[in-house]
Formats: structure tokens, C-alpha cells, sequence
């Protein structure tokens, strides 16, 4: 009876933890029913048929493989990257304010940014969870723009509510995650805002994007993918038209300012159809 026991019990760990694949999450309700979680195969499927062969990924590297082999596209790190200073560049990006972490994208030529939020299911595995580690391996790279103390509260805590570190609230993970889940309220006995995985209501629910637009959220927006938008054109400079007509320019002598008409003094007069006669020398032979 033991050695069947121990047989199922095998069964359904080999089942459930060990063979269900990362990419697809369960959850089961009280009566027993499972529901199936597909959110990143429909973000990477997205991203393989909607955006161009070359677009450049940025994302952490949890997911380097996983964008790069179902989502053909080429991501800045992933899960083989041993150059701990590109990690923690993009950590840097992840880490700082929208204009600043724009100057790095554009550096590094990326296209679209990808962040994983759980806070509408309750998903407790996802970027605001891993962010200090982020602001962490930033801070060892960049420790003059990056300190970790500065996304805490002054009593030491990591909160995403009011009462958050203002560097926190308005850095660029902090913004990609929380765009517009403000307005979305999932329960009557909740405020609009309120993060399941963390148990509070947003500090910040005036998000608005200036170098970024949002491109695709899943279905249960766990997933979110947002497009770097290109620089702003400049404004051409008008150039001045160039004129035909030739200027014509007027002598001032020194004496005077004023314009006077020219003169000639013992003019000689012409008379027509005579000749004047002229005086022959006479020479000496």
C-alpha cells in the first residue's frame, strides 16, 4: 500500500511541478476547476508576427531565452550573458527616470521594452519583485547615478504606495508596469489601483509616457510590451529667398553726408557737322 501510495504521489509531483513548462501558468478556483494562464505565449507571438526581424529587444534577462526562441528576436541579454556590465546597463535603464533611460535605449538601438507585472492576477514572480535586484547590479556598475537606498523609505522599506520612495514611483520599471492600471478597478471591495501581489493601492496613478507608447498587454496583463518611439524631427531652418535684382550701391565722400550730382567744370561744347581746325606746328628744316 506504501509503494502505491509513494507511485502517485510520484506521479503528480513529476506532473505537476516537474514537467508543467514555465511559459504557462495554472491557477485552480474553490471548486476545483483549473484555469490556464497563456499570457506569454501570446506576448511572444505577438512580438514574432508584429514587429520587424531586426527590432532589438530590451528586457531582463529571466527571459532572453524565451523571447529569443519562441518570439524570434534578438534580445540585449538572456541567461547565457556573462558580461555583468551590460546587465547592468540595462538594469540602469530599468532603474532610472523615462528621459534618461531613453538616452540609454537609444545607445543601444532598442525597439521595444518588455516588462512582466503581476499585479492583476497576483503573480508574485514578476519585475517589481525582482527590481532591487536590477537596482542592485546597476548600483555596482554605475554607482554614482544608481544607490539603492534612494528606492527606500526613509524607514527602510520597499513600498509601491504613497508612502514609496518618490525615485521609486517615477523611475521607468515602476511607470511600464503601472501605465494605466490606476484607472482598472478588479474588485468592488478594492480601490482602483490595487496591486494583488503586493496588497496596497499605487503611489502613483498619473502615469503618462513621453519616449515610449504601449504596444501589447496580454490578456490578463501579465505581459507588456512598449515601443521606443523615435527622436522628435527637427525643424527646418527657413532659408532666405534669393533675389534677382542687383543693388545698387552710392558713394558718400568723407565731407559730406548728403548726396549731390557730379559736375564738370569748362565743358566743352560740340558742335555737329563742323570740324574744329587745328594748329600745325611749324618745324624747322
Amino acid at each position: 500500500m506504501m509503494l502505491m501510495m509513494f507511485a502517485v504521489h510520484c506521479t503528480w509531483v513529476t506532473s505537476n511541478a516537474y514537467s508543467s513548462p514555465s511559459i504557462v501558468l495554472a491557477s485552480y478556483n474553490n471548486d476545483g476547476s483549473r484555469n490556464i494562464l497563456d499570457d506569454f505565449r501570446e506576448a511572444y507571438y505577438w512580438l514574432r508576427q508584429n514587429t520587424d526581424d531586426n527590432a532589438r529587444i530590451m528586457s531582463w534577462w529571466d527571459y532572453g531565452y524565451q523571447i529569443a526562441g519562441m518570439g524570434n528576436k534578438t534580445t540585449l541579454v538572456d541567461n547565457n550573458t556573462w558580461n555583468n556590465s551590460h546587465i547592468a546597463l540595462v538594469g540602469k535603464a530599468m532603474s532610472s527616470t523615462e528621459s534618461d533611460a531613453y538616452t540609454i535605449m537609444r545607445s543601444l538601438d532598442v525597439n521595444y521594452v518588455l516588462v512582466i507585472f503581476g499585479g492583476v492576477i497576483g503573480y508574485s514572480g514578476d519585475d517589481i519583485n525582482k527590481f532591487l535586484w536590477m537596482v542592485r547590479i546597476a548600483e555596482g556598475e554605475h554607482p554614482k547615478d544608481i544607490k539603492e537606498s534612494n528606492y527606500f523609505t526613509p524607514q527602510g522599506e520597499f513600498r509601491v504606495d504613497k508612502a514609496g520612495s518618490p525615485t521609486l514611483l517615477n523611475c521607468l520599471m515602476y511607470k511600464l508596469c503601472y501605465y494605466r492600471f490606476g484607472d482598472l478597478q478588479l474588485d468592488f471591495r478594492t480601490p482602483a489601483g490595487y496591486d494583488r501581489t503586493r496588497n496596497v493601492e499605487i503611489g502613483n496613478k498619473d502615469i503618462s509616457l513621453h519616449h515610449l507608447e504601449e504596444a501589447f498587454t496580454s490578456e490578463h496583463w501579465l505581459v507588456r510590451i512598449y515601443r521606443v518611439l523615435e527622436p522628435d524631427n527637427r525643424i527646418a531652418a527657413k532659408s532666405a529667398k534669393k533675389s534677382t535684382k542687383l543693388k545698387t550701391t552710392s558713394t558718400i565722400t568723407k565731407k559730406t553726408s548728403k548726396k549731390k550730382k557730379g559736375s564738370i567744370k569748362n565743358k566743352p561744347v560740340v558742335k555737329r557737322g563742323k570740324r574744329t581746325r587745328s594748329k600745325k606746328k611749324s618745324t624747322k628744316k
